[in-house]
């Protein structure tokens, strides 16, 4: 579920509390075959029946509605499986050939583990939210917290699950927030003594991915635009004031720096930055800023040869760079789709940037027999 989507949830939540109204939250905690959308995927349902985000393609939102509606009026959690092969007739009798679990839990917006959850999807923070499938409690584990009691150091834990439970849940949650593309998903931990194993549910946040953009020219309009409605954290820099407007860049911070001045700004390690001035000069200077960040993708909008032409420039000046930075550099940018327009080639670019944060090779689907949503290991993803 991207940022965009969280954003727009967490919104609608936010209006229905204050209008006194009761919500539940379902989320699909299991996919077993073919299902529209991933583990983590969040539908909001108000007491009204109004719903906010969908859990698949219409297959069965109505379904789940009917079931948060009895979740918000007796206050028990529910696991709900979900039958979408061929011959099933969820919703519109259009059948997705898997399964999935959903689970439904009445906000609770006075229960402090509960109330932190939802204010760090709000901000944006890492966390992670370890809830059994079986039985009850919840653990919501904070990196970069204060120490509690005898938790991790640096991290703060909130709630607590029976028995053995707790500390592999624990675990488990900062494993899976340590990965470079952290994923929701159902783990089942060893019980103890011998017995079996428990499966828990990891919901995550993480902060959105970052796309900084050298350069605020008519190209970068529409990719700044479309990767704001993807729920990108966008930040556009350029010594053109004037081009900086919050009109020409909704949604993006927006940094009126001269290339001398870059050293002020500083991108996320796991930023994405793109070279785009359409001047010389000040590409060169970017391309050097970017590559010396420590970003994990660089890339340079146009031809190859605009690129190594940059990097010749800087070697001649005596800048040259590692082969672990220039393994970072992605020139020409973009997938094959024939892209001519602004707008096409902003289409294109946030297509890679997709596939190579997620592990995908960006090929067409046609003719897949496997899983839809399996990544293959491609060269384009990174080893760090």
């Amino acid at each position: 579920m991207n940022a965009a989507e969280t954003r727009a949830l967490l919104g609608a939540l936010r209006d229905a509390l204050g209008r006194g109204q009761q919500a539940a939250i379902a989320t699909v905690v299991g996919v077993h075959g073919s299902a529209y959308r991933r583990e983590g995927t969040r539908m909001l349902v108000l007491d009204d029946g109004a719903q906010v985000c969908m859990l698949s393609g219409g297959c069965l939102e109505a379904e789940v509605v009917e079931v948060a509606l009895d979740v918000i009026r007796t206050g028990v959690p529910t696991v709900t499986h979900y039958d979408l092969s061929e011959d099933a007739t969820w919703g519109l009798g259009i059948g997705c050939g898997g399964s999935v679990d959903v689970r439904v839990e009445r906000v609770d917006a006075h229960d402090p583990v509960m109330g932190a959850w939802l204010s760090a999807l709000e901000a944006g923070r890492a966390a992670a939210l370890v809830v059994p499938l079986r039985g009850e409690g919840r653990v919501l584990v904070l990196p970069g917290g204060e120490a509690s009691g005898a938790e991790v150091p640096g991290v703060q834990v909130l709630g607590t699950l029976s028995g053995n439970l707790h500390a592999p849940a624990v675990a488990a949650a900062l494993d899976r927030l340590g990965s470079r593309e952290p994923r929701a998903a159902t783990l089942t931990l060893p019980g103890a003594d011998g017995a079996d194993g428990t499966p828990v549910f990891i919901d995550l946040s993480s902060p959105p991915p970052q796309l900084v953009l050298y350069g605020a020219g008519h190209d970068a309009m529409p990719l700044s635009a479309q990767a704001h409605a993807l729920g990108y954290d966008v930040h556009v820099i350029d010594p053109r004031g004037a081009y900086l407007t919050p009109g020409r860049f909704p949604g993006a911070t927006l940094h009126d720096l001269s290339p001398e001045d870059l050293g002020a700004f500083m991108p996320s390690p796991r930023a994405h930055l793109i070279v785009m001035n359409h001047h010389v000069d000040r590409d060169r200077v970017c391309l050097r800023h970017a590559l010396e960040s420590g970003a994990e993708y660089v890339g340079v909008l146009g031809p190859r040869s605009r690129a190594l032409d940059l990097l010749a420039t800087l070697a001649g000046e005596g800048v040259t760079f590692t082969d672990t930075q220039l393994a970072r550099l992605r020139s020409p940018i973009g997938l094959r789709l024939g892209a001519e327009a602004p707008e096409e080639v902003a289409l294109s670019i946030l297509a890679e940037l997709m596939a190579w944060r997620r592990g995908y090779d960006g090929s067409f689907l046609s003719g897949h027999a496997g899983r839809i949503h399996h990544a293959p290991t491609h060269p384009a993803a990174p080893t760090t």
